[in-house]
């Protein structure tokens, strides 16, 4: 694996510091609602469980980010989604002291973790794991050799059998592109 991006340096930090933001309102919303200090105590509980969970998703997201591990994105990418419509009410609200860096987190970690480099970076170690099963699967099926009565690919046993040369890396598009070829079709 390649040395990880500043970028993915950077997303995940910054989901880590809503992350404990997140916890830390979650703490407090709990302990105001054990001391009797909330006016509805129902809906404070939810908010406590909301903000903690959530707030223990996004450190486990910023961790996955940190990991390489490519499911930790979209979370990271939905919880900046849910962020921008929260700093839009909180702007509204006439509470610009939270709504602004909330705005700033959430676009700064959007162009972070969709940036070029840390897609690349955490799509990297899914291709290469794809790239083993195939050559395991080739090792222990012996490979696609008995298609259809010995044609493959439309070819008799022996014809085009020539190893393709090495291909440079894909770009992103590339691979969604052939990966959309792959698709069965209706007819």
């Amino acid at each position: 694996m390649s040395k990880r991006p500043i970028t993915v340096q950077a997303a995940a930090a910054l989901e880590a510091a809503e992350g404990l933001v997140a916890v830390g309102f979650g703490v407090y919303t709990g302990v105001e609602t054990a001391a009797g200090a909330a006016v509805d105590p129902a809906s404070a509980i939810g908010v406590t469980v909301l903000a903690l969970g959530g707030g223990l998703g996004m450190l486990a997201s910023a961790r996955g980010l940190l990991r390489a591990e490519p499911w930790s994105r979209s979370p990271t990418v939905l919880t900046q989604l849910f962020a921008l419509p929260v700093a839009w009410t909180l702007w509204q609200s006439e509470r610009p002291a939270i709504a602004i860096p909330l705005a700033l987190v959430a676009v700064l970690a959007l162009v972070t973790v969709l940036s070029p480099p840390s897609t690349a970076w955490l799509l990297e170690e899914d291709d290469e794991d794809d790239e083993e099963k195939d050559r395991e699967g080739d090792e222990d099926h012996g490979g696609d050799d008995e298609i259809d009565g010995g044609e493959k690919d439309g070819l008799r046993d022996g014809e085009g059998t020539e190893e393709a040369p090495p291909q440079e890396p894909r770009s992103l598009g590339r691979r969604l592109m052939d990966r959309l070829k792959e698709q069965p079709t209706k007819k």
